[in-house]
């Protein structure tokens, strides 16, 4: 089979796996869980059949090479939107994940709102301003979808080595979309260092990319597709460090009961002295009164 041919049947295979996955994320009311996700994947599945008709139509030279130019817009503006989708599924993710202790869940929403805006800021620090015009839109693009992927894999990490202790089962739907999530930033970080921006569709390294999405799409559709166990409620020990955490991270998230302090009378051993000599004056009245 020619790779051209090869190449886009497994294009016409991976619009019909985000079709697929959207239809079971919305059937089974995943959507209203996870809203970002479902907005994510309407996004793909929307994009996928305009992009692919300007992409082929500027190599025919269709509307008087109008086709590149709207190609490039449309896909940048899909790209950026993408990632900033991306960053809400990790928030959604996250505090799914931590459903079942919400001192921790609000407590580290906050760091990972903090880790979002750090990621951003030295993403768009290392980007070359020296482009000017649409040359600078590729640069902001990427910059954001790699802090994105950064944010994805460190996600991805946090839940494969807090699964015991947040009692987080590998069927849950939150963890396989972090999972799937992290398998595409690895695989968008190995093709940033393999394939050049010039490396045509056809190369080898290409089928290992489109490979590598199509297993995680597959992943995601067996995930929908499959019944997800029910969450029981989590009985930790009193003792136990996630329990003290979770009320510490509760603590902290509360300012507590207001008090009133009342301004003393006044000073404490001027009140003493006159108790004192109260005291000692009754005690001298009912010895007078005895004799």
């Amino acid at each position: 089979m020619p790779s051209q041919t090869a190449m886009s049947l497994m294009s016409v295979a991976e619009f019909a796996l985000w079709a697929v996955l959207g239809f079971l994320f919305w059937s089974k009311k995943l959507h209203r869980r996870f809203p970002a996700m479902g907005a994510y994947l309407a996004l793909r599945i929307a994009s996928m059949p305009p992009l692919v008709f300007f992409f082929y139509g500027q190599s025919r030279h269709w509307f008087n090479n109008l086709c590149f130019p709207i190609y490039f817009y449309l896909y940048y503006t899909v790209f950026i939107a993408s990632a900033v989708l991306l960053f809400f599924i990790c928030m959604e993710v996250f505090r799914s994940a931590l459903s079942a202790f919400p001192g921790l869940m609000r407590f580290g929403i906050v760091i990972f709102r903090w880790a979002i805006l750090a990621s951003v800021i030295v993403s768009f620090s290392t980007i070359n301003y020296s482009h000017r015009g649409v040359l600078l839109i590729p640069s902001i693009a990427f910059g954001l979808m790699r802090s994105v992927s950064i944010i994805e894999l460190c996600l991805l990490g946090f839940l494969c080595l807090g699964m015991n202790a947040l009692r987080l089962s590998a069927r849950d739907i939150a963890f396989g979309i972090a999972m799937g999530l992290g398998v595409m930033s690895a695989n968008d970080f190995v093709q940033s260092l393999v394939i050049s921006n010039y490396t045509p569709l056809t190369a080898p390294w290409q089928f290992v990319y489109e490979s590598a999405i199509l297993a995680t799409l597959g992943m995601w559709v067996t995930y929908c597709a499959l019944p997800e166990p029910a969450r029981q409620p989590i009985m930790v020990p009193a003792n136990s460090l996630i329990f003290r955490w979770n009320e510490i991270a509760t603590a902290l998230g509360h300012t507590g009961t207001q008090v009133a302090v009342q301004p003393a009378g006044g000073f404490f051993l001027t009140e003493a002295e006159n108790a004192v000599e109260e005291a000692l004056t009754q005690d001298l009245k009912s010895h007078a009164s005895a004799t």
